[in-house]
């Protein structure tokens, strides 16, 4: 390996909180401790396939107020497949070399990607393709990358999913409704399990675990047995319908993407149980605002043992959290296992020991 100069950094896939935490952290490091350049390339691999690429050198004088801001100030996408990138006339192209040639423009010795399982296997595809030296971190407020117990943005999400929760509990107590609130997730029921603890949901429905509605039914009539005639109801966006059935809803560009169980869910119970029912859908409000503290602190972990990982010229790795400490995991075996909740997980045996229906009692 040639003696490291200079290297980029992109944020790629959805943004989430903790991103410019990250960002900050591997230009102090770089700079600080090894006397490298560091460029940021904006609109990740989109940034690299124009000519000249999109990219901005970053200094160390003008970066510490990124540690308190939400989202990526270098852009990010999660549309068009390098690989089969639609042009403007209808067309689709392999842009992959076009990205390779951005990177080699740019003059970088090695690249930090910070991306979700998806983002890390483009990006690793074309490495490889490349000869590019990359580094991954995980980021995705989903929580499935397999190889780390947590990932960036997980934990901000979780936060403003409970506070969310904790707000419909006053406005359901007045009213003697049920309310019910849609987070995101994917198809991991991490953020739904996590903020429903943490919030004190009554109901917590997740993908992994298949209920039956007459059991979220049968909760709520005990709570109205007991004079408790409000219920709080945590749904992970990826629950089927009780018959197996995707919610979906059509975006702009044709794409399918999860929405709308939350208000399905809602007209069952009200109908089963004639309890006035109301339905919020948080959406991407998990996505932005400040970062926790718990982001910021892991995004300059993360960004601290990247640059380790280049100076030491350990590529095609990326940095995880496990037992309190950073490892290094091969990208391949990284996105390898996609994180369920375990349905004999802590948090699953928690839920249960605080008698919290998880739609299958």
């Amino acid at each position: 390996m040639g003696e490291i100069k200079r290297i980029g950094i992109l944020t790629s896939g959805g943004d989430c909180a903790g991103l410019n935490a990250v960002i900050r952290s591997v230009v102090h490091h770089a700079i600080g401790t090894y006397g490298w350049e560091v460029i940021g390339i904006q609109e990740a691999t989109q940034g690299l396939m124009e000519n000249p690429p999109k990219a901005i050198a970053l200094h160390r004088d003008n970066i510490d107020h990124l540690l308190m801001m939400g989202g990526t100030f270098l852009g990010t996408t999660n549309k068009g497949n390098p690989f089969a990138f639609p042009m403007a006339d209808g067309t689709v192209r392999d842009r992959t070399e076009d990205i390779i040639a951005g990177y080699r423009q740019l003059g970088l010795d090695a690249l930090i990607g910070i991306g979700g399982d998806g983002s890390l296997a483009i990006l690793r595809r074309i490495a490889q393709q490349g000869g590019i030296n990359l580094v991954g971190i995980p980021k995705t407020i989903d929580n499935d990358v397999g190889a780390t117990e947590i990932s960036i943005g997980f934990d901000t999400a979780t936060n403003i999913a409970t506070e969310a929760l904790d707000r419909l509990h006053f406005t359901a107590a007045s009213h003697n409704r049920v309310m019910v609130l849609e987070v995101m997730g994917r198809d991991a029921g991490h953020i739904a399990l996590a903020a429903g603890i943490g919030g004190g949901a009554d109901i917590i429905l997740i993908p992994e675990i298949p209920y039956r509605i007459e059991s979220v039914c049968n909760k709520i009539r005990q709570r109205q047995a007991k004079g408790k005639n409000f219920c709080l109801v945590m749904v992970s966006e990826a629950v089927r319908t009780e018959l197996g059935d995707q919610v979906k809803q059509i975006q702009q560009f044709g794409e399918d993407r999860y929405g709308g169980i939350g208000k399905y869910i809602a007209e069952q119970i009200a109908q089963r149980t004639g309890a006035e029912t109301r339905v919020t859908v948080l959406g991407h409000i998990q996505r932005g605002g400040i970062p926790s503290p718990f982001d910021r602190l892991l995004g300059s972990v993360f960004g601290v043992a990247a640059v380790d990982l280049i100076a030491e010229g350990k590529f095609d790795h990326m940095v995880a959290w496990r037992n309190r400490q950073t490892i290094s995991v091969p990208i391949e075996e990284a996105i390898q296992t996609y994180q369920t909740v375990q349905l004999d997980g802590t948090l699953v045996k928690t839920a249960r020991g605080l008698g919290i229906c998880l739609g299958n009692d």
